[in-house]
């Protein structure tokens, strides 16, 4: 089968696709034929080496993916060959997997493959540092920033289906486009210097959940423009440096400043991570939460997918299908 391999650590174009052997699921494994997968920032910065995990090289990169079930090893109950699953799983970026089929879930009806692909992780994470960390209310004020990505988008809508006022932070006029597309009440430049105040003029009591993927400097000032009481996500860092907030500021903001760590949580606690899944498929089968588009290119094209988004020309999540 064909696989794409990072032999070393560096540019996309590092990336190559070669012939590997076919893997075939023992026991308590399936085999899935992949259909699509979810590529998100963080397999960009490690195929540089620069996220916080470093792979063992070689590897193949990809986590999130739906696809179509192939082989069914022993003591695999539930699952059949045929099945439209997605989920989680190593090396994605290959013909087939074999993984556990407690980490899959049914596409729902009716759903295109590339976006089945972008339902594990973003979602969870925003299910999660919303719901859980973040304790939204129906009514109160959201603002996302770097709101036209794969994680923001994914903010958007959950925050929409859990009754938010969303504002959307996006640095340019089609990316704010794409942030009212998937249900944004209001959106702002934050490349202008001046955009705290244009927040002010929205949000004039300030904000009370700030949702930021983003840091660099854009977390100071949005954390300056948060309600007395308000919580603060931290999601990452995709601007690429870790912001250092005074912590005179939470004081005088009666204020939180709370991390949101999905993937430690999932991996401590798979059975949690499970009920956040199976709660973001029953918002989408009650029609109550509607999937962000996603940005689909050729499985063949993944190291021009690859460097588009490290060069931040992607909105939505970026899809890889074959």
């Amino acid at each position: 089968m064909k696989a794409v391999v990072c032999n070393e650590f560096g540019p996309p174009s590092n990336l190559h696709e070669i012939e590997v052997p076919e893997p075939e699921p023992g026991s308590g494994q399936v085999k899935v034929r992949v259909k699509a997968t979810g590529i998100g920032f963080a397999q960009g910065l490690m195929l540089q080496g620069l996220y916080q995990i470093k792979p063992k090289l070689p590897f193949c990169p990809g986590g999130e993916f739906t696809g179509v079930i192939d082989a069914v090893g022993e003591g695999c109950d539930g699952v059949s060959v045929g099945d439209r699953v997605f989920g989680s799983a190593p090396a994605t970026l290959a013909e087939f997997v074999v993984t556990d089929p407690k980490s899959l879930y049914p596409v729902p009806a009716g759903m295109s493959d590339a976006v089945a692909a972008s339902l594990y992780g973003n979602y969870q994470t925003a299910i999660h540092g919303l719901r859980d960390r973040g304790n939204l209310q129906a009514g109160e004020s959201l603002l996302v920033l770097g709101a036209s990505g794969g994680v923001g988008t994914a903010a958007i809508a959950v925050g929409k289906c859990m009754g938010a006022r969303v504002i959307a932070a996006a640095s340019t006029e089609e990316k704010r486009a794409v942030a009212m597309k998937c249900g944004a009440d209001e959106c702002i430049d934050y490349s202008d210097p001046d955009w705290r105040t244009t927040l002010k003029a929205i949000a004039p009591g300030g904000v009370d959940v700030v949702y930021d993927p983003v840091g660099g400097d854009v977390a100071e000032p949005a954390f300056r423009s948060i309600a007395p009481y308000g919580r603060f996500l931290v999601i990452g860092f995709a601007a690429g440096t870790i912001p250092k907030i005074a912590l005179n500021l939470p004081l005088l903001k009666t204020a939180a400043i709370v991390g949101v760590n999905w993937g430690g949580m999932s991996d401590a606690n798979p059975q949690a991570n499970g009920e956040l899944t199976n709660t973001l498929l029953e918002w989408i089968e009650a029609g109550t939460l509607t999937p962000a588009p996603v940005t689909e290119r050729p499985a063949e094209e993944f190291v021009q997918a690859f460097e588009d988004q490290l060069a931040g020309k992607i909105t939505g999540k970026l899809v890889l299908a074959r």
